[in-house]
């Protein structure tokens, strides 16, 4: 059987449902290969290129910053799944002007991808409130900390369903980044001069990716049940809700994703970085 190292970088549905599906529904083996899934989130990134990452928005960096040649194959979405949540007495996200935000760091894709939003609300994410940063995690030290009142507002992703915490803790969502950036953040790239692009193992990973991602496009309930599977907190309805809010909509059903999201997402990160975007130009072309 073929084998292959498959990192994901951020725990949460957004990262880890495709793959999830892919496994659980024996499309791995189906395809011959076996797909050992690895945490990456703290790993450097030169761990992270000896496989194959669902990664996008890290490989994108690492490829401005570095010129790593990450290849993308496919793209599972680019609608990144992060909110912003905030206490009761925060209504807006003008009304972040001024206080404390647990975010993730400027120079991490999430942590960009968040001053780009914040930016597109006339908010200076470096003068106009503080920024408290924190690594990526499950995001319940965030909800802890809302509750004793050490910070005003979180950055959060996908390991929360967002409007069924805020019912619960009585917070605001402020904001879906989704609505205000489209980017490739998930999906499959390798290091080609680590991983060949017609390597068996990818190829049949690659496959199996894609069909797990028509999978939750043509199947619905079973969509849902795998979202309530990794969203345990949630019911039945409420994962269903969240499957029609933001998943059947922006997930893709081929893998393929649309340039324009490409040419405009990749130039908002690259000016945010300060960095060109011409060293991107060729990353997705499999994808599209």
């Amino acid at each position: 059987m073929l084998s292959i190292d498959l990192t994901y970088v951020g725990s949460g549905i957004h990262e880890e449902l495709i793959a999830h599906v892919a496994d659980q529904e024996g499309y791995f083996e189906d395809e011959g290969v076996h797909v050992a899934l690895r945490d990456g989130a703290v790993w450097p990134t030169e761990r992270v290129r000896a496989g194959a990452t669902i990664g996008l928005g890290r490989a994108l960096l690492s490829r401005l910053n570095s010129g790593i040649p990450w290849t993308v194959l496919t793209a599972n979405t680019h609608r990144p799944l992060f909110w912003f949540l905030a206490r009761s007495d925060v209504k807006s996200m003008n009304d972040l002007r001024g206080r404390r935000l647990a975010v993730h760091g400027a120079r991490t894709a999430p942590g960009c991808f968040a001053r780009i939003v914040l930016r597109k609300h006339g908010l200076d994410p470096d003068r106009d409130l503080q920024c408290v940063e924190r690594i990526p995690a499950d995001y319940q030290m965030d909800l802890r900390r809302l509750r004793e009142g050490s910070i005003d507002a979180a950055y959060v992703g996908s390991t929360l369903a967002p409007e069924q915490v805020a019912a619960e803790e009585g917070l605001n969502l402020l904001a879906w980044v989704g609505d205000h950036l489209q980017i490739p953040t998930v999906g499959i790239a390798v290091d080609r001069s680590r991983i060949p692009l017609d390597d068996p193992a990818l190829q049949a990973l690659v496959r199996a990716n894609k069909r797990a991602l028509k999978t939750i496009a043509e199947q619905p309930g079973l969509a849902v049940k795998h979202i309530a599977a990794l969203l345990n907190r949630l019911t039945m309805e409420e994962a269903q809700h969240h499957y029609e809010r933001y998943v059947r909509p922006y997930f893709s059903g081929d893998g393929r994703v649309s340039p324009i999201a490409i040419q405009e997402g990749v130039a908002a990160v690259a000016t945010e970085l300060g960095l060109s975007a011409a060293a991107a130009e060729q990353m997705y072309l499999p994808a599209l």
